[in-house]
């Protein structure tokens, strides 16, 4: 039976540090996930209104295809300045592409965003919004351990009509493949089942890491867009106003191509624990990244590899969203 890492957090893949930094009085924060070199990368978007920085830079077509970090941020469009923080500090310490000797660093920082505008706090920031130092501190906290919840990019979020959050979860396949993932849950769809407690990822648990409840004998789950009145009445049945922002890693060596469809394949950890999931309001984006410690047995097909490996991330997905959800509620 597979289990989850050390840590059941995503950093249970060697070389990734995940720090948050939070503002009380804003309500919104940041989450920065720093590689251990340029890793092979890739990204896929598939909500209707979605805020970004630098994916192009990771499109198999392109040159790079690698990522040295990538900043998840509160904020819609003001905290994609959180990725700048980040950039300048890590090529402040000699890291990503130099293009000639005695230029600056260039490091790949993709970065997405959520809409926690409307979910309190104070955000008349006039012409000084937080997130670039937001980013800073971040990236000064980054860890192998890290908090579950209410925390960084997850701070003001919502998952429906509850507290969204942050959360993680991995799994290891064994013969040293291990496979994570990180969620900032802000979706307009709900994560819990009609009856309010239970999470729609609960098939998908183990070791009870967010709650062990199961479903009642029957419910009715014949409302395709439940609560869509109370999500009307509270502005949040907008384009781009919601969103669940991932990252799926491996420590496999995977191509950027690969990465691309690994990233495709996650999104179905989505739609396993977000109902509805990718509708016009979310700005859905997961970033998958690969650190190539491990080879991939060249006995088997490469191809089913890669489909064991995005299976996977979508499982760690469907659970790193559950255990938002749970750690949220208890904070």
């Amino acid at each position: 039976m597979f289990r989850p890492g050390p840590k059941n957090l995503i950093t249970d893949i060697e070389g990734l540090r995940v720090g948050h930094a939070s503002d009380e009085h804003v309500r919104s924060g940041v989450t920065t996930l720093l590689c251990g070199a340029a890793w092979r990368a890739g990204v896929d978007v598939r909500g209707g209104g979605p805020g970004g920085r630098e994916t192009d830079a990771l499109s198999p077509e392109n040159l790079v295809g690698r990522a040295h970090a990538v900043v998840l941020a509160g904020g819609s469009v003001f905290g994609l300045a959180a990725a700048d923080g980040v950039a300048t500090a890590l090529s402040a310490r000699g890291i990503g592409l130099q293009l000639r000797p005695g230029s600056p660093h260039i490091p790949i920082v993709p970065s997405a965003v959520l809409h926690d505008l409307g979910n309190g706090g104070d955000k008349l920031w006039g012409l000084d919004p937080p997130y670039r130092d937001l980013g800073l501190r971040a990236l000064d906290a980054a860890a192998a351990d890290f908090a579950l919840g209410s925390v960084g990019a997850g701070r003001g979020a919502m998952a429906g009509m509850i507290k969204g959050g942050i959360g993680s979860a991995s799994l290891d396949l064994g013969d040293g493949l291990m496979v994570g993932a990180l969620v900032a849950l802000n979706s307009v769809g709900s994560a819990l089942m009609p009856d309010g407690k239970t999470c729609w990822a609960w098939a998908f648990e183990l070791d009870r890491e967010f709650g062990g409840l199961g479903p009642p004998a029957s419910m009715d789950l014949s409302d395709p867009a439940p609560d869509e009145s109370r999500l009307r009445a509270l502005g949040r049945l907008q384009a781009g106003a919601n969103t669940t922002l991932g990252v799926v890693a491996c420590n496999a060596d995977l191509t950027t191509v690969e990465c691309k469809r690994v990233a495709m394949m996650a999104q179905d950890g989505i739609a396993r624990a977000v109902r509805p999931a990718h509708t016009p309001f979310d700005g859905d984006t997961i970033f998958a990244l690969a650190s190539a410690a491990v080879g991939l047995d060249a006995t088997y097909q490469r191809a089913a590899h890669i489909g064991r490996i995005g299976s996977a991330a979508a499982d760690c997905l469907a659970r790193a969203i559950g255990r938002a959800v749970h750690f949220s509620a208890s904070a």
